[in-house]
């Protein structure tokens, strides 16, 4: 199910119908784009037409940030936040165990290494044919590369809105895959950074922990948050 918010579509799926879908998509001959939303992608896509034209044309967007979460509640529409780190980690069981190919792109080479390490070592038969860390100039030399070795799963983790542009380019280039803006996944992966405890990820209060952790993110949350959500409340009355 879709819902309207700020003149974006989101989808409004439960986990497991999330990745229900994403695996109707893998299975398909073509390039499909998910997009894990949260206030501050909201925020660029009014500035950024690119970026706006990736959300809209996107086959899945759901609800990655609780404020999205909120922002919905506050219009009238029930939706479950999907930890965008914990889809990825689903889709990549899922591939490993349907023999499905999957390249990674992204963060920093020595993240991205440790990273697919890690994967490796927890998910058994994870086929990763390809990966590329996420400094690079020339995209259509990645594109290429993506190309010649057709993976059925790109994880793509360069921060928005620089994954969704890049994905959203790659959808008229590459042959097939379904691809996945991860964001700091690749941080967490790796182990350089500590994911917050099952408490603050059941609460959907994880940008808290991080703030708290990671004192230079306040400039990023504070006012940010709290300006989405008194959006919120004036899109519902004049919607």
């Amino acid at each position: 199910m879709r819902a309207e918010l700020f003149g974006l579509n989101i989808d409004t799926l439960s986990f497991d119908d999330a990745v229900k879908k994403a695996v109707e998509l893998i299975n398909t001959d073509s390039v499909s784009q998910v997009v894990t939303i949260n206030p501050e992608i909201i925020y660029a896509s009014e500035k950024n037409e690119t970026l706006k034209k990736a959300i809209d044309e996107a086959e899945l967007v759901f609800p990655d940030g609780v404020g999205v979460k909120i922002a919905l509640k506050i219009n009238g529409i029930p939706a479950e936040r999907i930890p965008g780190i914990d889809f990825a980690k689903k889709m990549l069981e899922h591939c490993a165990s349907n023999n499905l190919s999957v390249a990674i792109v992204g963060a920093k080479e020595e993240i991205i290494v440790k990273a697919i390490e890690n994967l490796r070592n927890e998910i058994n038969n994870l086929n990763i044919v390809y990966y590329h860390n996420g400094y690079f100039n020339n995209d259509s030399e990645i594109y290429e590369e993506l190309k010649a070795h057709n993976p059925q799963m790109i994880l793509v983790a360069m921060g928005a809105p620089r994954q969704e542009e890049f994905i959203y380019r790659a959808k008229s280039v590459l042959n097939r895959g379904l691809m996945i803006g991860i964001g700091g996944s690749l941080d967490v992966w790796s182990g350089v950074v500590k994911r917050a405890p099952l408490f603050f990820q059941k609460t959907g209060t994880e940008w808290l922990y991080r703030t708290v952790s990671q004192p230079e993110r306040f400039k990023r949350i504070f006012p940010t948050l709290p300006l989405f959500l008194l959006k919120a409340i004036k899109y519902k009355f004049i919607k």
